[in-house]
């Protein structure tokens, strides 16, 4: 009966959506404007050759409902904007973010911030992942702002030479959020609300460091 929103169909959202599917989440929503190229398949493991140049939200979809045919899935082929995203949200109990861009993750915050939403953090960049669950709307626990206060524009991107990612980072990020996006579903384990955990894989350096709420946030305070 839970019901789960996956902002982003590509890398970290490819492995997240298939456990959380087969894990027997009952409603799955996915939002994503992109279309499947042939660059993402080295990563984007929920899609496949006979799926280029089709949105990923419907070559996820396919995938999806071959994987759990009970699964009850709704569709958003469009790019999150603080409108749309605020009236989806609505219908949905946890958020997953697994954007690649910083303007969208700021859009997301602020709604689940406004709409008191857990929100399931994830990023990946090469050999590194960060990992985190946000909830500021409880007493003194920050925001994703309050961890990155750069709020930028929609026109932002990050360097070519800064968007590589391995495929196997990706996928593994992503099994983490499907694995905490449960823990909050069933109440169970250790919350690492207010905390974050960082990875390079390359070096094998694993860390969980503690995030505090900044008094000065755009967002939250």
């Amino acid at each position: 009966n839970s019901k789960i929103l996956v902002i982003g169909a590509g890398g970290l959202g490819s492995s997240l959506l298939q456990y959380l599917a087969c894990a027997g989440v009952g409603y799955l929503g996915i939002i994503d404007n992109d279309k499947v190229e042939l660059s993402n398949l080295q990563r984007q493991i929920i899609h496949d050759f006979s799926k280029l140049n089709i949105h990923k939200v419907h070559s996820a979809e396919e995938k999806l409902r071959k994987l759990n045919p009970d699964l009850n899935l709704k569709i958003f082929p469009i790019r999150a904007n603080h409108h749309n995203l605020s009236e989806i949200v609505k219908d949905y109990e946890i958020i997953v973010d697994a954007t690649d861009n910083f303007p969208t993750r700021f859009i997301v915050n602020q709604v689940c911030f406004e709409q008191k939403k857990p929100l399931i953090f994830g990023a990946v960049k090469g050999f590194k992942a960060q990992l985190s669950v946000f909830k500021a709307y409880e007493n003194n626990q920050p925001c994703y702002v309050c961890f990155n206060p750069n709020i930028v524009d929609e026109k932002f991107e990050l360097p070519l030479s800064e968007k590589g990612i391995l495929g196997a980072v990706a996928g593994t990020l992503g099994a983490m959020q499907a694995t905490y996006a449960i823990k909050e579903i069933l109440k169970i384990g250790e919350n690492i609300c207010g905390k974050i955990l960082i990875f390079d894989f390359l070096k094998n350096d694993f860390r969980k460091t503690i995030l505090r709420k900044n008094p000065q946030c755009k967002i939250c305070s």
